[in-house]
């Protein structure tokens, strides 16, 4: 019995089959990916730290090549490259074959990573490797921008991530929600060379001291066994981390023969800025603060820009006034 004649000799068999795949494909259409191309970029596995003060021939050898030595060998790995910047970060990006899987590949990366880390400087171990999985789908591009100007594009730049960033990442279908602006607040110490020289101070002492006096620490409790007299146990709370200008200006550098303190107020100024002055964001000539939504591989496009659109007008609403939200770019 032939193919065709077994379907031909059983026409409710067939029907029935034949609504089956049409239902199957009614389902199959509504979880369908839809996006403006179509996904042909191989995934990739980005790897990124940071190295303050160094510059790029420093960044790429104490930092690149002991990540690029570990990584290399990596299952489904094409080639990496990595980008070493004056500002002290540094990019790694591992490409992988196609049809790899981006969270199997993330996790493979992150293990090798870990392995590189002691042999990182203690300044990129302290501040972090950070290993994600990239796509290079822009799905939509939302500002933040103050019309009559009342607020600076450092204070917009901030409320967009501790306000917006984090309810924006928290939808399904978006892989990374990336901030372009004046950066976060930052406590800036401007070291005047003359006075640090003619104390016979060096800029690794007041780093040192600004490290040893600004760190939350565990002082512990009074009271606590195996004292067996106390009465009452009481537990004791140090100042912390530090928060305004005249608390850093207090850190003590040096203590001379005579009793003489010098304080960073006395070799800085100190003053709360941006952590970075590299970038700037405009939208039509305006200071503005973007924020890049990148799409996850194989969500569907119009459903997460939608859901970006809802929750920017419900964010909207919680602004502060003069703040307002604009979708600049929207493909879908």
């Amino acid at each position: 019995m032939s193919f065709p004649r077994f379907f031909i000799d059983r026409p409710i068999f067939a029907i029935v089959l034949s609504v089956l795949m049409m239902i199957g494909g009614i389902v199959a259409f509504f979880h369908l990916p839809l996006s403006e191309y179509p996904a042909v970029t191989p995934p990739t596995v980005q790897v990124t730290a940071s190295y303050p003060g160094a510059n790029p021939q420093v960044i790429a050898e104490t930092v690149a090549a002991p990540l690029e030595q570990v990584i290399t060998g990596v299952e489904g790995m094409l080639y990496m490259t990595s980008q070493s910047a004056t500002d002290g970060r540094m990019i790694l990006t591992a490409t992988f074959a196609q049809g790899t899987n981006a969270d199997m590949a993330q996790i493979q990366v992150q293990n090798r990573v870990s392995r590189a880390l002691p042999r990182l400087p203690e300044e990129v171990q302290r501040l972090g490797v950070v290993t994600q999985k990239t796509s290079p789908d822009i799905l939509m591009v939302v500002h933040l921008l103050s019309p009559d100007q009342r607020y600076d594009p450092l204070y917009i730049s901030n409320y967009a991530y501790l306000q917006v960033r984090d309810e924006l990442s928290r939808l399904p279908g978006i892989n990374d929600v990336l901030v372009w602006g004046a950066g976060e607040y930052s406590m800036r110490l401007w070291l005047d060379p003359d006075l640090i020289a003619a104390r016979g101070l060096t800029a690794g002492d007041v780093i040192a001291a600004v490290r040893e006096q600004n760190v939350q620490v565990a002082a512990g409790s009074v009271g606590q066994s195996p004292d067996s007299t106390a009465a009452f146990q009481v537990t004791v709370n140090t100042l912390g981390r530090l928060t305004d200008e005249e608390q850093f200006g207090d850190i003590i550098i040096r203590t001379g023969d005579n009793g003489q303190v010098t304080r960073l107020r006395d070799v800085a100024r100190i003053e709360m800025g941006a952590d970075a002055y590299a970038l700037r964001s405009l939208l039509d000539g305006e200071p503005a603060v973007a924020l890049q939504i990148i799409q996850s591989p194989g969500a569907n496009a119009l459903d997460v820009a939608q859901s970006v659109r809802d929750t920017m007008q419900r964010l909207q609403t919680n602004f502060p006034e003069g703040l307002v939200s604009r979708i600049a770019y929207d493909p879908t």
